[in-house]
């Protein structure tokens, strides 16, 4: 049986909460959350240890794609269960090594306070490593998406990328991403409400039809 232990640690934040807010120690100084996002897309992400291999690939991977990021009004955050003094040797560390600066904000989260908030402690696989997790919160300080990867498999920066725009794309444009749906490509008009959106949408000659409930188009600017 689970004990209060776990189903501490299991208290998962949803889709569409308001994020946690938190203070928290970070490479850049002590940080309130909600005052870091000051507006702007945060992408909060959790790896299991400082000075190991997977977890060193991938924040090398979030510091090169920064500007990518902040191109995208976002923001990035990092952190583990590890402290202040062991993330500011691994940062010199791949810098010497690499040559590659992890310039952003890592929270030394050595009370898992954050951890336990978000969820990124997950029994079955650690309960003193912070999963590989992923959370998208929008500048209303609510979260969009979230994704959780186990302590041995590394994520995808490209793919990270893919759904900010998509959520930041939709938001604008009141519309939904189809399967494999990347930045340029048509995107998915929402289904009618009234007979009358629907007389409209099937007239429309502009947009790719497959059915009534199911119309493709073309964002004019393909911008988000």
């Amino acid at each position: 049986m689970e004990n209060s232990e776990d189903k501490e640690l299991n208290i998962m934040p949803r889709i569409g909460d308001n994020a946690p807010d938190f203070d928290a120690i970070t490479t850049h100084g002590k940080i309130y959350f909600s005052d870091y996002a000051n507006g702007k897309w945060v992408i909060l992400f959790s790896h299991p240890a400082d000075f190991t291999p997977v977890c060193t690939t991938e924040l090398i991977g979030f510091a090169k794609r920064k500007s990518e990021f902040e191109a995208l009004n976002t923001k990035l955050l990092g952190l583990s269960i590890d402290s202040i003094h062991s993330h500011l040797a691994w940062i010199n560390n791949v810098k010497e090594k690499t040559g590659v600066y992890l310039d952003f904000p890592i929270i030394a989260d050595i009370d898992m306070k954050v951890a336990k908030l978000y969820g990124m402690l997950q029994p079955n696989e650690s309960k003193t490593e912070a999963v590989r997790a992923v959370f998208f919160i929008d500048p209303f300080l609510n979260i969009r998406l979230m994704m959780y990867y186990p302590l041995n498999i590394g994520r995808n920066i490209d793919e990270i990328i893919r759904v900010l725009e998509a959520l930041q794309i939709s938001d604008k444009h009141k519309v939904a991403m189809p399967l494999n749906w990347e930045k340029g490509d048509k995107v998915i008009v929402s289904p009618p409400k009234t007979l009358k959106e629907l007389e409209s949408r099937v007239k429309d000659e502009s947009t790719d039809k497959t059915d009534f409930y199911l119309i493709k188009k073309e964002l004019a600017d393909h911008q988000n």
